[in-house]
C-alpha cells in the first residue's frame, strides 16, 4: 500500500515540476546573422534608446519607489524630530500614526500626550492632524483626561511643516549633487 502512495506522490511531483518548468517559457535564441556592436558604450546607448534592460516591479514610477522607511519621508522625520523630547508609546509608519507617552515637565499631577495622524506623505497643512490630551490627577490619583484645543496644536504643526520643508529641500539638493553625469561616447 505504501508503494502505491509513493508512486502516486512521485507522479504528482513530476507533473507539477513539468508544469512549473513549462511556465518559465522558452528563452529566445539571439539572431547570429547580424554582427554585434563591438563598442559596449554604443550598445548600452542603443539599449537605452530602445528601452531594453531589466525591470524590477513598476519601473514607471517617477518617485523612485515607495519605501516604508521613516528616513525617506520628510514629514515623518520632521514630526519625530519635533517631539523627540517625549517618549513614544506607539509608532506605526505604515498606518501613519505616532502616539507619545504621557509627558510631564515638573508637575506630577498634570501631563500631556500627543497623537499625530498622517493623512498624506505630501508636505501640506492638511496632511497631518495633531490631537493633544491633558491628564489632570488629584491627590487620590483620580485622573481626568481632556482634549486641548488651543494654539499649541497649531504651533507644533507649523514647526513640523517648516522642518519637513527644509528636509525636503535638503533631499532634493543632495539628489542633484549626487546625480551621475551622463556622458556618451560622442559627447566627449
Amino acid at each position: 500500500m505504501t508503494s502505491i502512495n509513493h508512486n502516486y506522490l512521485v507522479r504528482i511531483s513530476l507533473i507539477l515540476t513539468l508544469i512549473f518548468l513549462n511556465s518559465c517559457g522558452i528563452i529566445e535564441k539571439p539572431d547570429w546573422s547580424k554582427p554585434a556592436e563591438p563598442s559596449g558604450l554604443k550598445r548600452s546607448q542603443q539599449n537605452v534608446i530602445e528601452g531594453r534592460g531589466i525591470k524590477f516591479g513598476n519601473s514607471n514610477n517617477k518617485n523612485g519607489g515607495n519605501f516604508l522607511f521613516a528616513s525617506s519621508n520628510p514629514l515623518w522625520k520632521a514630526s519625530l524630530d519635533t517631539i523627540d523630547f517625549m517618549g513614544l508609546s506607539n509608532v506605526d509608519y505604515a498606518g501613519g500614526l505616532i502616539i507619545t507617552d504621557w509627558y510631564s515637565d515638573n508637575s506630577p499631577k498634570e501631563s500631556i500626550r500627543f497623537t499625530l495622524r498622517f493623512l498624506s506623505n505630501e508636505i501640506r497643512v492638511d496632511a497631518i492632524t495633531i490631537d493633544i490630551r491633558k491628564k489632570t490627577c488629584d491627590e487620590k490619583n483620580n485622573c481626568l483626561v481632556k482634549k486641548i484645543e488651543d494654539e499649541l496644536e497649531t504651533l507644533i504643526k507649523e514647526k513640523i511643516l517648516k522642518k519637513a520643508a527644509l528636509y525636503k529641500k535638503d533631499i532634493a539638493q543632495e539628489e542633484i549633487k549626487n546625480r551621475p553625469k551622463k556622458i556618451w561616447g560622442g559627447d566627449q
